[in-house]
C-alpha cells in the first residue's frame, strides 16, 4: 500500500518550485524598497490569540482552525494576529515609532480544498503598524500592485471601507433590518450569522443572497466624516501613484479586525477563487490584543494561487531550467579527481557548476550538460590531464578551445570565473 500525501496538503516538486523561487526572490527585492523587514513567527500559537483577534462568529474560528483542544493550542490560520502578537510581545513599538514588517510561510485551514485553495497553503503577509496616514494604506496597495506587475500577474484592484466602531454600529443595524426582510431566503449560514456578523451577507457566494445585497443599504453611506475624509484620501493618493482601483461597496473582510480601508487584487483566471490577495486597516487590534493602542494595516497574498497564475500566464518563461554555468566531463578515474576538486573550487567563486560522477561516456555526459542548460562544457580525459589542456565547448555556439588545466584547481576556477565574467 502506497503512503500518499494528506487531502489538502500538497507536495511542491522542484519544477514548480521554481516559480516559487522567483516569486520569494521577487518579493523580497521589492519590499526591500519599501522599507519592509522580515519576522518569523511559531507555526503554533495559543487559541485564545485568534479568537479575540479574528473574532468568535467567522467561519475561520468557527470551522477552519486545526486546533489542540485539550492543550488550547491552534495552527496559525493567518499571519497578522502572530506579527501582532510577536510586536506586542517583544515591545517593538519602542524600537521604532513605526513598523513595516513581512512574512513568507505555511497557514493552516481545515476547508474544502479546491483549486488554489488548501488545507496547508502558504501567503506572504505584510504588516505597517503604527502609521494612520491614508497615503500608507495607497503606497502598500502600490507595493502590492508592483510585485504583482513584476511577476507578469494581470489583476484588477478593488477597495472599500468598512467604517469604525463610530459609525459601522448604525450601519449594522441599518444591514440586518434589511437582512430581516428577506430573511427566508437568505442561506443557512446568513440566517446564522444574521445578528452575530452580518456583514458577511454582503459576500456571500450563495446565489441568492448575492442577488438580495445588490439593493441592501451601503456602508458608504453611512461613514462618519473621518472616515469619509480619510477613503477620499486614499483614493486621492492611490490616483497619485497612478494606481487604477475600482470601488466595490459590497467588500467585507472575513475577519472581525478590519476598519476604515479594505482591498483586494482580483483575477478572472481562477474561477471562483478570484481574490489573489486582499487586505486592510485594523486599527483597534492592537489594544484589543493587550498591546498599546496604536493603528495598523496589512495584506496578504496567496502563494499558490500566485504560482498558478504565473503558471498559466508566463508557462514558457517558468518552466526555463535554471542555467548551469558549467558541466564538466570528466573520463578516466584521474580526470575525475581533478575535476570534482575544479567543481568545488568554482562552487566556492559563485559558479554554478556539475560534473557527472558515474564514468559514464562522453556522449551521455554531453547529453546531460544539455539537459542541465550549461553554458560550457569543460571535457577532460586522461590525455588532456596529461597535456595539461582541456578542451572548453560552449554549448550555444558549439564552438571549443584550449582551456589550461595549470597551475592548481583553485587558479583554474579563478580562470573559469574570468572567462564566464566576460
Amino acid at each position: 500500500m502506497k503512503i500518499k500525501a494528506i487531502n489538502g496538503f500538497k507536495d511542491i516538486l522542484p519544477d514548480a518550485a521554481l516559480s516559487w523561487q522567483r516569486i520569494e526572490q521577487v518579493a523580497r527585492d521589492i519590499f526591500a524598497r519599501f522599507g519592509m523587514r522580515e519576522i518569523r513567527t511559531p507555526l503554533l500559537e495559543k487559541t485564545e490569540l485568534f479568537a479575540r483577534s479574528i473574532g468568535e462568529a467567522t467561519d475561520i474560528v468557527e470551522k477552519e482552525m486545526y486546533t489542540f483542544a485539550d492543550k488550547g493550542i491552534t495552527m496559525r490560520p493567518e499571519a497578522t494576529a502572530s506579527i501582532l502578537r510577536a510586536f506586542i510581545e517583544h515591545g517593538m513599538h519602542v524600537q521604532r515609532p513605526v513598523q513595516r514588517l513581512y512574512t513568507i510561510g505555511p497557514m493552516f485551514r481545515h476547508e474544502r480544498p479546491q483549486k488554489g485553495r488548501l488545507r496547508q497553503f502558504h501567503q506572504m503577509d505584510v504588516e505597517v503598524i503604527g502609521a494612520t496616514e491614508p497615503q500608507v494604506d495607497a503606497e502598500l496597495m502600490a507595493m502590492g500592485q508592483l510585485l504583482l506587475d513584476s511577476l507578469g500577474v494581470s489583476v484588477s484592484l478593488e477597495i472599500n471601507s468598512l467604517g469604525c466602531p463610530a459609525c459601522r454600529p448604525d450601519f449594522r443595524d441599518k444591514l440586518i433590518r434589511y437582512l430581516k426582510q428577506h430573511e427566508e431566503s437568505l442561506c443557512s449560514d446568513c440566517r446564522r450569522r444574521l445578528t452575530v456578523n452580518p456583514l458577511r451577507a454582503l459576500d456571500c457566494k450563495d446565489r441568492n443572497c448575492k442577488a438580495l445585497v445588490q439593493d441592501a443599504p451601503s456602508i458608504l453611506d453611512s461613514l462618519c466624516n473621518d472616515c469619509q475624509v480619510h477613503f477620499t484620501s486614499v483614493k486621492h493618493a492611490l490616483d497619485l501613484l497612478e494606481v487604477t482601483y475600482c470601488v466595490n461597496r459590497f467588500m467585507v473582510r472575513g475577519l472581525d479586525y478590519y476598519t476604515r480601508t479594505t482591498f483586494e487584487f482580483i483575477t478572472d483566471a481562477l474561477g471562483a477563487q478570484s481574490a489573489v490577495g486582499a487586505g486592510g486597516r485594523y486599527d483597534g487590534l492592537l489594544k484589543q490584543l493587550g498591546g498599546p493602542d496604536l493603528p495598523g494595516i496589512g495584506f496578504a497574498l496567496g502563494m499558490e494561487r500566485l504560482a498558478l497564475l504565473m503558471e498559466q500566464q508566463n508557462e514558457h518563461e517558468l518552466h526555463q531550467q535554471p542555467a548551469t554555468d558549467l558541466f564538466i566531463a570528466a573520463l578516466g578515474p584521474q580526470a575525475a579527481e581533478h575535476s570534482s576538486l575544479l567543481v568545488h573550487h568554482c562552487r566556492k567563486l559563485g559558479i554554478k557548476a556539475a560534473m557527472d560522477y558515474s564514468g559514464r561516456s562522453l556522449k551521455a555526459q554531453m547529453k546531460q550538460a544539455g539537459r542541465l542548460n550549461s553554458r560550457f562544457t569543460l571535457i577532460i580525459g586522461e590525455t588532456e590531464l596529461a597535456e595539461k589542456e582541456g578542451v572548453l565547448r560552449d554549448m550555444n555556439t558549439q564552438k571549443q578551445q584550449v582551456f589550461s588545466l595549470t597551475p592548481s584547481a583553485d587558479k583554474q576556477a579563478k580562470a573559469m570565473a574570468n572567462l564566464l565574467a566576460a
